[in-house]
Formats: C-alpha cells, sequence, structure tokens
C-alpha cells in the first residue's frame, strides 16, 4: 500500500481536516502520479455536509486534479513517469455496457465509480479524492495535459471544464446560434469561455449588475440584469440555448420565456429543490429542458486538448490547504472570481 497524506471530513458535521491514509499498490493498468494542484467544486462541500445522500466517511473530496506521473504499471501504454496527468469525476466504470463502448463512461448502466465519496468496482474500497498529495488511477481514466497551459489554471477544467464543453458540444451550439450563460460563477465563466470559442453569441444572465464587466472581460457580448424586469422583457423569444448553471432556486418559467421557438433550457447546475415548470412554459414554442453532467473520457480530453490550442484555462485564485473552510464560506457568498485551487504543496 502507498502512504498518503490528505485533508478530511471525518463526519458530516467536522471541518475538513489533516489525515492520513494509503492508496493501493500500482498494478499492471495503473497510473500513479503525485498531486500539485486541485480545484475546489461546489459539490465538495455538498457531498463532505450530506446534501445530496449520504456520504463515505471519513471522507477526502476533490476531483479536479492535476500532477505528475511518478509510477506506471506493466501494461500502461499511453504514460510515462514525469507526463502531466489529470483525474476529474470518475476513476471506474464496468467498460462494457452500452454507454461505456460509446465513450460515455459518466452514463456507465452499472453506474460509474466516482473520484470520491464512492466505492470501487470491489463494492467494499472507498475512493478518496484529490485534496491529498498522490493519487492511484486506471489508466484509461488520467488524462493528459498539455505543457502548454497554466497547470493550476487547468485543475479546474475537469469538472468545471468539461460540464459545460459537453452539452455546448451535444447540441452543436456555434455559429450563428445565440447562447445564454445562466450564473456567471465557476461553471458559468467557463460556458463564456467556450460558448465564444466556438462562435456563439453569448449573452450573460446574472442577477448581479456588478458582473457585467467580468463578463465582458471574459468575452461575452451582452449582459442582461436578471432583476430588472425591462431588460427581461426585451430579452423574451432571444436565446436558441440558455446553458443553466445556477445551483440555487430560480424561475425556470421565466426562463423559458426567453427561450426562441425550438429552443432548450440546459441545466447544469443542481438546485436544491425541484424545477417547477408549467407545461405552457413549454408549449408555447416547442421548447425543451434538458440537463447533462460531464463528458466521458475521450470527450474531456478532446476539451483538453482544444483547450491547449486555444490557451483556454480557469480564472483561478490559489489558496493554502489550510485555508479550505474558510474558501467554503467564501465560495458559499459567491465570494470567488472564479474558482479556488489548493496548491497540494502546502498540505
Amino acid at each position: 500500500m502507498i502512504p498518503v497524506k490528505g485533508y478530511a471530513a471525518q463526519t458530516p458535521e467536522t471541518d475538513l481536516a489533516p489525515w492520513n491514509f494509503e492508496r493501493r499498490d500500482v498494478g499492471p493498468h495503473d497510473v500513479q502520479f503525485d498531486i500539485l494542484f486541485c480545484g475546489v467544486c461546489h459539490s465538495d462541500l455538498h457531498q463532505i455536509k450530506n446534501d445530496w445522500f449520504p456520504g463515505i466517511f471519513p471522507m477526502v473530496p476533490g476531483h479536479e486534479i492535476v500532477g505528475r506521473v511518478v509510477k506506471v504499471g506493466s501494461h500502461v501504454t499511453k504514460f510515462k513517469v514525469g507526463d502531466l496527468a489529470g483525474t476529474g469525476c470518475l476513476v471506474d466504470s464496468c467498460l462494457h455496457c452500452e454507454n461505456c463502448k460509446q465513450d460515455l463512461e459518466q452514463y456507465c448502466l452499472e453506474g460509474n465509480t466516482q473520484t470520491y465519496n464512492g466505492m470501487e468496482r470491489d463494492g467494499s474500497s472507498p475512493t478518496y479524492g484529490g485534496y491529498s498529495n498522490s493519487i492511484v488511477v486506471k489508466e484509461h481514466f488520467v488524462l493528459h495535459i498539455s505543457e502548454k497551459l497554466d497547470l493550476a489554471a487547468t485543475a479546474p477544467l475537469l469538472c468545471a471544464g468539461i460540464t459545460t464543453y459537453s452539452p455546448l458540444r451535444h447540441w452543436k451550439v456555434g455559429k450563428g446560434h445565440k447562447l445564454a450563460v445562466l450564473g456567471l460563477g465557476g461553471l458559468g465563466h467557463m460556458a463564456v469561455k467556450f460558448g465564444v470559442a466556438f462562435g456563439a453569441e453569448v449573452t450573460v444572465l446574472s442577477t448581479s449588475p456588478s458582473k457585467k464587466a467580468d463578463a465582458e472581460a471574459l468575452g461575452a457580448h451582452h449582459f442582461v440584469v436578471t432583476s430588472d424586469p425591462e431588460q427581461i422583457k426585451a430579452a423574451k423569444n432571444s436565446f436558441d440555448f440558455i446553458l443553466d448553471t445556477v445551483s440555487a432556486p430560480h424561475d425556470f418559467n421565466m426562463y423559458l420565456s426567453l427561450l426562441r421557438t425550438n429552443g432548450v433550457h440546459i441545466c447544469v447546475g443542481v438546485p436544491p429543490e425541484p424545477a417547477s415548470i408549467h407545461p405552457f412554459s413549454l408549449l408555447g414554442g416547442r421548447k425543451s429542458v434538458a440537463g447533462s453532467g460531464i463528458g466521458g473520457l475521450a470527450e474531456t480530453q478532446e476539451m483538453l486538448d482544444f483547450c491547449a490550442e486555444n490557451n483556454i484555462v480557469s480564472e483561478i485564485e490559489m489558496i493554502d490547504i489550510k485555508d479550505i473552510t474558510a474558501s467554503y464560506e467564501r465560495m458559499q457568498k459567491g465570494d470567488v472570481r472564479y474558482r479556488f485551487v489548493i496548491d497540494i504543496a502546502t498540505l
């Protein structure tokens, strides 16, 4: 076994604190890499607090993981010692179901294995995430990262990046489309960058007028303050797509009124309560509400390669791991531009 240092929540009521644990030895198909940076996702906080479902404790969060390879198994062919590597939200799947065979491992019909707060395929070993100094992952679930990219700012691409890239690619959003990005946070700012890079006309929808300058700096063409009735009225029937990154309760019916005929409202945020949608909001324009998770491994690698070619990374604020609880408090207030990233050297 490999000794590892990390930060863990021992229970839903306790803050994260130092915790030493062990990872499995490197098997024939495994890659071990030392973690250099790990992004902080809002879902990390949700899971250590049992907001969504009962967790597995002690819990080491973190699924936006980047570092450098230190050991590879005897059958590994795609990585060598010294390579940059990354791992996102999943570390395994059945690899033989209909979805896995289509490179949709995130939708594995037998259930994928989450990077943390999950169980390995043996059904008895918990998974531990990137708030730690080393990780061992099956080669298929390890991603190549270009030396061209700022490594720390690349970490959030493994969740925030692919969560927005995947639906934009699936719905073929691009030139000639009007895309609205609802919410300008960790997900939303990446949606703006990708939407602009794909050639769409991008509008940011936000309750915060103060974010207009940031939206424009990120490349957005327009900005709508959704708390202003006049601006909402002017935006009705405007957009082909709305990419909804908001995880707080909001009025879906109002936003659906902003879609053109055949428009699609794509949910990637996870509000704490079910959406209330009136059928007339959909019938009056053949509109759709859809959802999307992360991408599969092939699509995530495609995104990382696209980012390297187009110099796209996240806007980040680096933190020491000892400041993680304070950073969670700031994140809940929306006080981050736009993603916290832990410097694992501070562990």
